[in-house]
């Protein structure tokens, strides 16, 4: 049963009335992506009872986290209805695509789970908030394990797909549970690829004027650096684009003034355990663009709330206009990047200074980027 399936038209109500309840899992979960999809919405696993993967990675949104806290969207709330995050939580959208986290052949970090890439691969992604005291908050792998064993499908399932014996280790269960949500999220249900411009690329939607210039203007070097960083594929008709090259940059994002429970500024892949050196500081990974447009706030800290004000922050860069550098959010001038010293300074002066109609057309692109069953999010 796909998540469309169990929630249907109902949308958030079904899955507030899932919430507010253990779910009640189907019998016959004979495969690991089924197993995954009743554990991804199961706030079971959750120390309170209160958050689910689905809870921060909403389907019916973007796998964004939809709910309002004190500080607004740029962060989530955690499963003890206080604690807060200190980052903005990506979409799980084509999530799945990321390679491991790795260094390539010209000595820069690509890939890895989380904005940081601390976690190599999906699985390991999986396995992070359940225990990350200030999200799902259990106290350990075996408590995890202890609440799936209250189900008894769950365990049965487990055990046929894993092996009867794999209570016997709870890091292996615990491996197992990380495998099977990993497994859901490779499912199509996460990666669609049915945006307006997949169907442009196939000959089925005919972009507007509007469209098909940012659409020109995004893959242009000549006219801005979008795809430097945001092309993984070598052609322009690839029909498989994640519109990330899963690599790390450091673009200058100001601290966010709302996230005054942050006791420093936020080092990025630095704080991933297998990056020491200092020049990575304040470097995040280059997130896909898929469902941009509706996956707001931006940035790793959710310091700006409209797609458009993130595209003119990115002219700032080639803009010696003192309006260009004015954030329209605030009325005041965009404040300077939370960690110096490290910015992509090559990558972010690539282009000319880009008037209203170009800024607009690329906002237009972006919102062709957005996965069908999202378009009506889009305002």
């Amino acid at each position: 049963m796909t998540w469309a399936l169990r929630f249907g038209g109902a949308g958030l109500v079904a899955m507030a009335a899932a919430f507010a309840a253990p779910l009640q899992a189907a019998p016959g979960f004979d495969s690991w992506e089924a197993l995954g999809e009743a554990l991804f919405f199961d706030p079971n696993l959750s120390r309170d009872h209160t958050q689910a993967c689905a809870t921060c990675h909403d389907p019916n949104t973007g796998f964004v986290d939809p709910r309002e806290t004190d500080l607004g969207r740029a962060v989530s709330l955690g499963d003890d209805g206080h604690s807060l995050g200190v980052r903005n939580a990506p979409t799980a959208s084509y999530a799945a695509l990321t390679p491991p986290f790795h260094l390539n052949a010209e000595g820069k970090w690509v890939g890895g789970l989380f904005l940081d890439g601390r976690a190599t691969d999906l699985a390991a992604q999986a396995g992070g908030p359940p225990l990350n005291p200030v999200e799902m908050a259990m106290p350990d792998e075996s408590a995890v394990v202890a609440r799936l064993r209250e189900t008894p499908e769950y365990v049965a399932a487990l055990q046929k797909l894993a092996g009867a014996d794999v209570f016997d280790d709870p890091a292996r269960a615990y491996a197992g549970i990380t495998q099977a949500i990993a497994a859901f999220e490779r499912t199509a249900e996460f990666a669609p690829f049915d945006s307006k411009y997949d169907r442009y690329l196939r000959g089925a939607y005919q972009l507007t004027r509007e469209e098909d210039l940012g659409r020109l203007l995004f893959f242009s070097q000549q006219f801005t650096n979008c795809n430097l960083c945001h092309q993984l594929k070598t052609s322009l008709v690839d029909p498989a684009e994640t519109f990330t090259n899963y690599e790390y940059h450091n673009i200058g994002v100001p601290a966010n003034p709302a996230l005054a429970h942050m006791a420093a500024p936020d080092r990025g892949l630095l704080e991933n355990p297998l990056v020491d050196d200092p020049a990575q500081a304040g470097r995040f990974k280059v997130p896909t663009l898929r469902n941009v447009a509706v996956t707001g706030p931006y940035m790793h800290n959710g310091v700006f709330e409209d797609l458009r004000t993130v595209v003119l922050f990115y002219n700032t860069y080639n803009s010696r206009s003192e309006a260009r550098q004015i954030n329209p959010e605030t009325g005041q001038p965009f404040a300077p990047p939370e960690v110096e010293g490290t910015l992509s300074m090559e990558e972010l002066t690539t282009g000319p200074a880009l008037e209203d109609v170009r800024i607009d057309a690329l906002v237009a692109f972006l919102k062709t980027l957005t996965d069908a069953r999202y378009e009506g999010l889009l305002e």
